[in-house]
C-alpha cells in the first residue's frame, strides 16, 4: 500500500497503511481492539454502530457529529477525531455525564444498541442547541431517531437525554478543546490524499479542478461523498469498488450560494449543512429533509449524492422537479446546465458523460403568490424508505385557475419523474376539489407503479392522488371531497 490515513483516536494520531480503501470504519474498529461498537444491520439503519467524528469548524472550534461506522470507508475519516464509547470515561473510569445518566435512568437492557445511543447522546451533549438555552424533546427525538432499541427500553433511555440535557456540564473535551484543535491542524492535509491497495485506489482531491482532471482520467471511478448509499454496494451487494474518489474534501463542492431567487448548493454539502439554511428559505423541503434517513445519515448524506445517484425512492428529487431545479455538469473543466427533468433516462441511468460529475444543484426559490408543498409516506416516520414521495408547485392566474402545476413523485416509476399528464389535465382548470378530483385519473397515465415489500401498485396509485388532494386541501381549506368523486 502507498500513503496512509492518518487520524486521532485513544488521545494519539494512528497512521493506517495497509487497509484496502473500501474496509468499513466499524470492521477497522473491531478487528483493532475496539468491539464497543456492535454491526446490527450493517447498512445504516439500526444506529449500534454509531461513532463520533470531531473536526475543525470555520470558527476553529471542535464540531462533534454522529455517523454510521458501518458504511463508512476508513479513508473517509482521515484528518479526523474519532471517538468510540471505550472514549468517553475518563483515565480514572470515571463515567461520562451522557454514560452516568444511562446507569442512572436503568436505560441498558440487552447492551448491544447502547453503545450507539451512547455516542448519539455524545454528540448531542456537544450540540450548540444546549449551550443555547436546552433541547426540545423533539430534538431529543430527531437525534436518537437512527438508534434503534430492540428491547422497547425507549422511556428511560430518553430519560437520560433528558438528564444529560438539563444538567449539562463541560466534560473533559471541552476542557481539552484547544489541544485537541492543535493535534487536528497538525495532521491537516494540504495537498490531496492518494491510496493504493494491491489494484484498489482511493483519491481525495481538494479543488474542482483537480477533481475533473482525476475524473476525466479515471471515467469508471466510484464517486463518493457520504457513503451512506456507496456504502451499502459492498457491505450488502459484496461489489467491488477498485477505484474511489472522495468528494468531501473538495473545497468547491462544501459552497451554498443563496441569490434572491434561488440557491446554489455544491455537491458535497451534507444534508446537516444544508438545514439551516432550507429552514430559512424553504421551510417546507426542510421539514421533508428531516425525514431523510435520521441525523447519523444526513451527517454524512449529501443532496448531490441523492440526486447523482437516482433512486427511484430518493427523497429529495420530487420536490426538486416541482421546484424546477436544474444541474451544473462538469467533465474535464468543461461545465454545463441540465434541467433535472431531464437528467435521469431509466433506472440507475442519467445523462451524465463519461469522467463527467455533479458539481452543483441550482434550486429556484417558489416566488411570491406560488404554493409549495411536499410530503413523503412511509411505514414509519424516521428512518425509512419512502413507499410514495411527492411535491407540488402551484402557480395561479388572476382568476383562480391553474397557470401551471408542477407534480415531481417518487417511487411510482423506475426514476423520480414529473406527472407530465396530470400537470397538464390541470393547465386553465380552476383550483378547485371537482376539478382536481376530474384530473386525478390522469396520474394512471403517468405511472405504472410496482409492488414490493414497502406497498402494493394500487396502494402506491391511490397514495399519489391522495397527496395531490392533500395540497388542494393544504393550499385552500377546502371541504374534502367524497371518496366517490376522487375515486370513481
Amino acid at each position: 500500500m502507498t500513503g496512509s490515513v492518518r487520524f486521532v483516536l485513544g488521545g494519539r494520531v494512528v497512521e493506517v497503511r495497509d487497509a484496502d480503501p473500501t474496509t468499513t470504519v466499524l470492521n477497522w474498529l473491531r478487528a483493532n481492539g475496539r468491539p464497543g461498537s456492535k454491526e446490527g444491520c450493517a447498512e445504516g439503519d439500526c444506529g449500534a454502530c454509531t461513532v463520533v467524528l470531531g473536526d475543525l469548524a470555520a470558527d476553529g472550534r471542535v464540531r462533534y457529529r454522529a455517523v454510521n461506522a458501518c458504511i463508512l470507508f476508513l479513508p473517509m475519516i482521515d484528518g479526523k477525531l474519532l471517538l468510540t464509547v471505550e472514549d468517553l470515561a475518563d483515565a480514572d473510569g470515571e463515567l461520562h455525564p451522557v454514560q452516568a445518566a444511562m446507569v442512572d435512568k436503568h436505560a441498558s437492557q440487552c447492551g448491544f444498541c447502547t453503545p450507539g445511543f451512547v455516542m448519539a447522546l455524545f454528540a448531542l451533549h456537544h450540540d450548540e442547541r444546549i449551550a443555547a438555552g436546552g433541547l426540545s424533546d423533539g430534538a431529543i427525538h430527531d437525534a436518537l431517531a437512527g438508534n434503534l432499541c430492540r428491547c422497547t427500553g425507549y422511556r428511560p433511555i430518553l430519560d437520560a437525554a433528558r438528564t444529560m440535557a438539563a444538567e449539562r456540564t463541560d466534560d473533559r473535551f471541552d476542557r481539552a478543546e484547544e489541544g485537541i484543535a492543535t493535534v487536528l491542524r497538525s495532521i491537516r492535509r494540504d495537498g490531496s490524499l492518494t491510496l493504493t491497495h494491491g489494484a484498489a485506489s482511493f483519491h481525495a482531491p481538494r479543488s474542482v479542478d483537480e477533481l475533473a482532471a482525476l475524473f476525466a482520467a479515471h471515467p469508471n471511478a466510484t464517486l463518493v461523498a457520504g457513503a451512506t448509499d456507496v456504502g451499502l454496494w459492498v457491505t450488502k451487494q459484496g461489489r467491488s469498488l477498485p477505484t474511489l474518489i472522495h468528494l468531501a474534501q473538495v473545497r468547491e463542492l462544501h459552497r451554498i450560494d443563496e441569490t434572491e431567487d434561488a440557491l446554489e448548493i455544491g455537491a458535497a454539502v451534507t444534508y446537516t449543512e444544508l438545514l439551516p439554511v432550507l429552514e430559512r428559505r424553504v421551510p417546507e423541503l426542510a421539514a421533508l429533509v428531516t425525514r431523510i434517513g435520521a441525523a447519523q445519515v444526513r451527517n454524512s448524506g449529501t443532496l448531490g449524492g441523492n440526486v447523482a445517484n437516482g433512486s427511484p425512492i430518493g427523497d429529495s428529487m420530487p420536490a426538486l422537479l416541482a421546484l424546477g431545479a436544474s444541474l451544473l455538469l462538469n467533465r474535464g473543466g468543461v461545465r454545463r446546465e441540465l434541467p433535472l427533468d431531464a437528467f435521469y433516462h431509466g433506472y440507475r441511468k442519467n445523462d451524465l458523460k463519461p469522467g463527467e460529475f455533479v458539481e452543483r444543484i441550482r434550486i429556484p426559490l417558489p416566488r411570491d403568490g406560488q404554493r409549495f408543498a411536499t410530503w413523503k409516506v412511509s411505514k414509519r416516520r424516521d428512518q425509512d424508505i419512502s413507499a410514495v414521495c411527492a411535491a407540488f408547485l402551484l402557480t395561479l392566474d388572476g382568476e383562480g385557475r391553474v397557470a401551471e402545476l408542477r407534480a415531481g413523485y417518487g417511487g411510482m416509476a423506475a426514476t423520480p419523474a414529473r406527472a407530465p399528464a396530470l400537470e397538464a389535465a390541470m393547465a386553465g382548470q380552476p383550483w378547485t376539489a371537482d376539478a382536481v378530483a376530474a384530473a386525478l385519473p390522469a396520474l394512471d397515465g403517468d405511472f405504472r407503479p410496482m409492488t414490493d415489500m414497502r406497498a402494493s401498485d394500487r396502494y402506491r396509485a391511490l397514495v399519489a392522488k391522495n397527496l395531490l388532494m392533500r395540497f388542494l386541501l393544504h393550499t385552500t381549506g377546502a371541504e374534502r371531497p367524497s371518496l366517490e368523486a376522487v375515486h370513481g
